[in-house]
């Protein structure tokens, strides 16, 4: 009779780790690390697009692997991009290898490639013995500043972003610079929007930094982009590890500036938008929007607008004029999509200042409309005159 409360505290290490080929026989980095969790099956996943760029991949793995005493159980060459995560089909096929492979809770699943990929990839290995040990490897800019180093993996469902998804910390997190540079230039210029977003919620100073480093950033300069890239990896896993809330039970997502509009602009968008480019303009419109209501100091939502502009990342898209019957821009469904997606009150951080946020719970659609309009016209001029460095 009556009730007992047991609090379960958690004590999990979250590896993030920084290196360059990490493959090669005389890295011991990842053989340390798979030794140090006693297990002994591994099994690699491979995103199409990465094995296309590294011709020689899969020897390199399986030459690095042939003398270290593990229990091989192959790669694997499967599909990735933003597509895998619109259904479960790859989950599933994941499931399957995993079965086949007995690749059970002390074995490695060990996956190389983009966000998206991580994501997918992430989930079913949460979910397969619930919980198979998992290696990301993350190879875009996007992924290794950001999202491989979060706790989430997620697949999208009834057209929301990340609907299906779990937490699970990841075994451990390898960031390869020479995967990085492998990428498009435009890969590459993206995914720094992520560090932005980071630097202007959580520390001014690399902000600055950031601004000052502009041109070398835009010309993806390699020192100064690793730089950037671990930066922003280590400021994401920081929030993640010592913020207080791992796996958001609050309402609150400091990570997620900019990102109740770019969710659903990138639904909008029928995802032909990609994650950066969207977040770009929300984190655009949140800033010129923090402006606007008094919170932000006019002049530093136009540094924002700046670095954006100078990373030649966008401030608009056609989609942020999709309309109801009514005249309502379909995009301000994203605040309630947001909020459900969590729970509780909406709460949407804006920025006090460049490095500190505040929340708040209310937005004004008119207000939003008006930066929207502002943006339009900024994208405009953009178009007319290039970007700054372009």
């Amino acid at each position: 009779m009556g009730r007992h409360d047991f609090q379960i505290e958690l004590n999990i290490k979250h590896r993030v780790c920084f290196t360059r080929d990490a493959f090669a026989v005389s890295n011991r980095l990842l053989a340390g690390i798979l030794e140090e969790g006693g297990g002994r099956r591994v099994l690699v996943l491979v995103e199409e697009r990465v094995a296309a760029a590294w011709q020689g991949l899969a020897a390199r793995v399986e030459a690095y692997f042939a003398d270290l005493g593990f229990d091989w159980r192959g790669l694997e060459v499967v599909p990735g991009g933003e597509a895998v995560k619109q259904d479960e089909q790859l989950v599933k096929r994941i499931w399957r290898m995993i079965d086949r492979e007995h690749v059970d809770r002390h074995s490695y699943l060990i996956a190389i490639g983009g966000g998206a990929f991580l994501d997918a990839v992430g989930f079913a290995a949460a979910t397969a013995h619930r919980g198979v040990r998992l290696v990301r490897f993350p190879t875009t800019t996007l992924a290794q500043d950001d999202s491989g180093v979060g706790v989430k993996c997620a697949i999208n469902a009834f057209c929301k972003k990340n609907w299906v998804g779990a937490f699970a910390v990841p075994f451990a997190v390898i960031n390869d610079f020479s995967f990085l540079h492998t990428q498009t230039e435009g890969t590459r210029r993206v995914g720094l929007i992520e560090a932005v977003k980071v630097a202007l919620v959580k520390d001014g100073s690399f902000f600055d930094w950031i601004y000052q480093n502009l041109e070398r950033l835009e010309k993806l300069d390699e020192p100064v982009l690793e730089e950037c890239v671990e930066r922003s990896a280590l400021a994401h896993a920081r929030h993640i590890a010592e913020g207080g809330d791992p796996f958001e039970t609050g309402s609150s997502r400091p990570l997620d500036f900019g990102h109740w509009a770019a969710h659903k602009l990138e639904q909008l968008s029928d995802y032909s938008l990609g994650h950066g480019d969207a977040v770009a303009i929300g984190v655009a419109l949140d800033s010129l929007y923090s402006a606007r209501c008094g919170l932000l100091r006019q002049l530093d939502a136009e540094r924002v607008i700046d670095v954006i502009v100078g990373l030649h990342l966008p401030l608009w898209h056609e989609a942020l004029d999709l309309r109801d019957e009514t005249g309502r821009r379909l995009v301000h469904q994203g605040r309630e999509e947001f909020r459900e997606h969590l729970g509780g009150e909406l709460t949407i951080l804006l920025l006090r200042e460049l490095g500190r946020g505040q929340d708040v719970h209310h937005l004004d659609e008119g207000l939003v409309d008006a930066c929207l309009d502002d943006l339009r016209r900024r994208h405009g001029l953009v178009r007319r005159v290039g970007p700054v460095g372009g």
